[in-house]
């Protein structure tokens, strides 16, 4: 599900740097077409080059972000495909090249959100997935915000019998705030577990302060426009 969001902590070609930036923009936006579009594009680059995990996990970032406007957009079926078909992208980055910590937490981010279409059976397909690619992910990186939020994401949308749920989540939301005090991403989603436990108080401080660090976020406007005030 991004500060920020998705731009990968690898090294990567200006050309990918480029795209990250655009992709962030127009998810901000929730510009639909335009990231499939730009997911489309950078899966057929990375089929020409198969051997290449970064044109891979360009690919699946691109999937990733569509998957996350088309979830904003209440088409969860929609979004389901697109995290699945960005989840095969990111298990082919890592099977090419499998010591870099941010391809384990695109990889689980994909995975986890391809549950919320189906909790039951996606958490049954994708949960231990999602849950060890983005362990290894804090394994191999433990100081990084990003994959404190992924791996919280993905508790959010486990249910609740397979370990999920809001409280877990908010967990690793403050402690990617301990490690980057300006990530929007996780006071977005500190918001929407905060609202999903009637904190509705809270939850709108940080819808609040994600829209400080980052007023396009179209999703944390409407989010916040929807937690009553009390």
């Amino acid at each position: 599900m991004h500060a920020n969001a998705l731009i990968l902590a690898v090294v990567f070609s200006s050309v990918a740097f480029a795209a990250s930036g655009e992709l962030e923009k127009l998810r901000n936006a929730q510009d639909r077409p335009a990231l499939e579009a730009r997911a489309q594009a950078l899966h057929a680059d990375a089929e020409k080059s198969a051997s290449d995990a970064k044109k891979w996990i360009a690919a699946a970032s691109a999937y990733s972000y569509l998957a996350e406007v088309a979830y904003e957009l209440r088409d969860k079926g929609g979004s389901m495909r697109a995290a699945e078909a960005g989840a095969r992208d990111a298990e082919s980055a890592v099977s090419i090249n499998g010591k870099v910590a941010d391809y384990y937490r695109i990889l689980g981010t994909l995975c986890g959100q391809v549950i919320p279409a189906n909790p039951i059976m996606g958490a049954l397909a994708y949960g231990r997935k999602a849950k060890n690619a983005l362990d290894k992910a804090l394994q191999m990186d433990p100081k990084s915000a990003m994959a404190h939020v992924a791996h919280g994401v993905g508790y959010y949308y486990l249910p609740a019998n397979f370990g999920g749920g809001p409280d877990n989540a908010l967990k690793d939301y403050k402690q990617a705030l301990a490690l980057d005090p300006k990530n929007a991403d996780a006071y977005l989603w500190m918001g929407v577990a905060l609202a999903k436990q009637h904190q509705n108080k809270a939850a709108r401080e940080a819808f609040t302060k994600a829209l400080q660090l980052e007023p396009d976020r179209r999703w944390a406007k409407q989010q916040l426009d929807k937690t009553p005030a009390q």
